[in-house]
């Protein structure tokens, strides 16, 4: 069962909201003294970069190393950076002051417009501000969701678990075909876990597959969770699973697809990713299993030509580069899978297995694999 603080979710967040005004206030009062005492006012910012990646082995996830740049006022490079990094700061305090929260695109909007004087816009678009506001979460040493910013929802779950979401109790058991949509924030202090029977976590790639292990109940039959990330998982989604798994102690099998991309995700939500680095002792789940599907399951699921789809060039190419990650590079079974993809020639979706049968994937290949303990870590 999970591990329940002794704050009340409503203290455990005013706690939250005050370490994360005064890191801001912090900062802010930095600048002004440099100003006042004639010096130039900068900010130092955490280099998110692959060069202060640090792969720490022992841990099994990435981590950002101590490089770091300033951003400069007087800098006329930097200067427009700087004036951002105010701007949402100056935002971030007053969501914490009125307890609200925002979207990206929310916060993207609160800080538009036209520089007084000039025709210059504060920013150019919603990309240029989501890089800004992670830039803040790392000069302060706040994560995304102290900051009080969410993003889209882009994930679901369904399952032997029962959540307390904002004080509403969510039975994942009964979610009907849409299951329950995971939302960006779910720190302990908005999410509980209050009841789980689940074994494992098994996490599918696409909204297209989680279907079919809803319909065919398979979260019910083989009493787990059952969860998917529209692709890429969101840090919403991946926190999820991370909590999961270290509160619940539950394992989690990751379905993906036979490509680099399906390789790539998997290497996130196992070790996290260069650019949000900085995440990962919450994000990366380093025991997290690959299940499937492999780069053998062409022949030994006797699947057709028809399945086969060309690797181009770019295909090619990333595939090299995941096979060069440090954790991946002295990982025979990994170097062989690769291999594998790269000598075929081809790649293939989970979707491939329903050429044998509508259900087969839930029926058949995902129950002979985890009986068999059969997958890549």
């Amino acid at each position: 069962m999970a591990k329940i603080s002794k704050l009340s979710p409503s203290a455990a967040t005013k706690a939250r909201d005050r370490v994360t005004s005064q890191k801001i206030v912090a900062m802010a009062e930095t600048v002004a003294k440099r100003a006042l005492s004639g010096k130039e006012p900068v900010v130092s910012i955490p280099a998110r970069t692959r060069s202060n990646t640090i792969w720490n082995k022992r841990k099994g996830i990435l981590q950002m190393g101590d490089a770091a740049q300033e951003r400069q006022l007087f800098n006329l490079n930097q200067a427009k950076n700087f004036m951002q990094t105010m701007l949402h700061s100056s935002s971030v305090k007053t969501l914490i002051e009125a307890e609200k929260t925002l979207s990206l695109r929310g916060m993207f909007y609160k800080g538009l417009h036209t520089v007084a004087g000039t025709k210059e816009k504060t920013f150019a678009d919603q990309d240029e501000s989501d890089g800004i506001l992670e830039d803040l979460e790392v000069s302060i040493g706040a994560l995304r969701e102290e900051l009080r910013i969410f993003a889209k929802k882009a994930g679901t779950i369904v399952g032997n678990v029962t959540l307390v979401d904002s004080g509403d109790e969510i039975d994942c058991r009964h979610m009907g075909s849409g299951g329950y949509a995971i939302p960006s924030i779910v720190e302990p202090d908005v999410i509980q876990f209050k009841k789980c029977e689940a074994e494992f976590v098994l996490h599918v790639e696409k909204n297209t597959v989680w279907n079919r292990f809803n319909e065919d109940r398979f979260w019910e039959k083989h009493n787990c969770i059952l969860t998917e990330g529209g692709g890429q998982p969101p840090r919403g989604v991946r926190r999820m699973l991370r909590r999961l798994n270290e509160e619940l102690g539950l394992p989690v099998y990751c379905l993906l697809d036979c490509d680099p991309w399906g390789h790539y995700i998997y290497s996130v939500i196992k070790q996290g990713s260069i650019s949000l680095a900085f995440e990962s002792e919450r994000l990366a789940i380093p025991d997290a299993k690959f299940l499937g599907i492999r780069s053998k399951d062409y022949k030994a699921c006797n699947l057709s030509d028809d399945v086969q789809i060309a690797l181009n060039d770019n295909d090619v190419k990333r595939a090299k580069e995941i096979a060069a990650y440090p954790w991946f590079q002295a990982h025979k079974g990994w170097q062989r899978e690769i291999e594998g993809l790269l000598t075929s020639g081809f790649k293939m979706e989970v979707e491939s297995l329903i050429t044998k049968d509508i259900s087969y994937v839930t029926e058949v290949y995902v129950p002979q694999r985890l009986k068999a303990k059969d997958w890549l870590d």
